[in-house]
């Protein structure tokens, strides 16, 4: 475990396959939750959509819950750019709740929202079947499920991203 690190997972890297083209080496070790924040879809991507995000609310009640990704240290760059580190995303260790108690885990954070931004479908698909993969609370699920999305514009984009989506 030295030369690997936490990574929690809350957005479209939820869905193993999808991290796993970033970063081969993940291994999803658990689940868990991050209290006093809310998952918003605001985050400003280059696309012209939003991204996930965790808010702070400071309230206890509120959680965004997420993966937890064991990933060699190797790999980290590669994350950092897939997730637009220093370009959109700044890293946060937050404390994650899980079964097997709290661990600090590394997150990624917006710099800049905007609350107006919807997901592409696609975006919003990987969210949800990352969140169904790895067994999150049915409420939670139906959360992200029924969040508002809109359709990608770009053709290419869009089937290249389904094309992930619908691999087996």
């Amino acid at each position: 475990m030295a030369n690997t690190f936490l990574y929690f997972a809350y957005g479209s890297n939820m869905l193993t396959r999808r991290l796993r083209k970033r970063t081969p080496s993940a291994v999803a070790i658990g689940t868990g939750f991050v209290e006093g924040h809310r998952l918003t879809f605001d985050k400003v991507s280059t696309d012209g959509s939003g991204k996930c995000n965790i808010e702070p609310t400071n309230d206890p009640a509120d959680c965004v819950y997420g993966v937890l990704f064991s990933i060699e240290i190797s790999e980290a760059q590669n994350l950092d750019e897939a997730e637009g580190f220093g370009s959109g995303y700044h890293k946060s260790a937050v404390q994650v709740v899980s079964p097997t108690g709290a661990q600090m885990a590394v997150a990624y954070i917006a710099d800049n929202t905007n609350p107006l931004l919807l997901p592409y479908d696609w975006y919003k698909e990987f969210v949800v079947r990352g969140a169904v993969e790895h067994q999150l609370p049915a409420v939670y699920v139906r959360r992200l499920q029924t969040t508002t999305s809109k359709r990608d514009s770009n053709e290419r984009r869009r089937t290249r991203n389904e094309a992930v989506l619908n691999e087996i």
